[in-house]
């Protein structure tokens, strides 16, 4: 009787046990999941191999007449990607030129993002005219990405205009006559 006593307390507190066991757990559960965004601001000139262009002028076959402008260039595209911070709700892309050529305006329009990108992309700026001070030229660009390479982002096109031009700011008597001169173009990302 005793062996039957001390095997049945055994069974009792086996059973008790695995009750309290069960009755830890309840119909929810839940843990936490720590995630962590990046802040990002990256702008680039596509395609990367061959975005150096070259621009010109033709020369008047008849007295009288202006040097020409060669044809505009639409062979650039402006790639970009940007994640917000909490403090600056939006960006700008500005572009500026290091060398001012003298007597030629050297204009650049950005047109609306098209491709393959998402989310708050900017807004172009009209054609602008070159300039050594940074002007914005897409403004309001939240979290967004363009899209990476050629037909993504805004298509930049650039055009040549001899001084004293609609909109321009060189001279025409300031032009030199020179092989090639060399101007670099900065497109910087930044908050607002």
């Amino acid at each position: 009787m005793k062996k039957l006593n001390i095997s049945l307390a055994v069974c009792f507190m086996a059973a008790a046990l695995s009750g309290n066991l069960q009755a830890q757990d309840t119909n929810t559960d839940n843990h936490t999941v720590t995630i962590s965004i990046p802040e990002v601001a990256l702008v680039d000139i596509e395609p990367s191999a061959t975005k150096n262009i070259t621009l010109g002028f033709t020369a008047p076959t008849e007295a009288g007449n202006p040097v020409t402008a060669s044809t505009s260039n639409n062979t650039l595209w402006l790639n970009y990607s940007s994640i917000k911070s909490v403090a600056d709700p939006t960006r700008n892309v500005s572009v500026k030129v290091n060398a001012l050529i003298p007597g030629v305006d050297i204009h650049v329009t950005a047109a609306a993002a098209t491709g393959s990108g998402g989310g708050t992309l900017g807004t172009p700026a009209a054609q602008i005219t070159l300039s050594a001070a940074d002007q914005t030229i897409i403004s309001g660009i939240g979290s967004a990405y363009t899209g990476n390479g050629t037909n993504n982002g805004h298509n930049l096109t650039y055009a040549l205009a001899a001084g004293s031009g609609p909109g321009g700011v060189a001279a025409y008597a300031d032009l030199q006559a020179t092989a090639s001169t060399v101007a670099t173009v900065t497109y910087t990302i930044s908050d607002n």
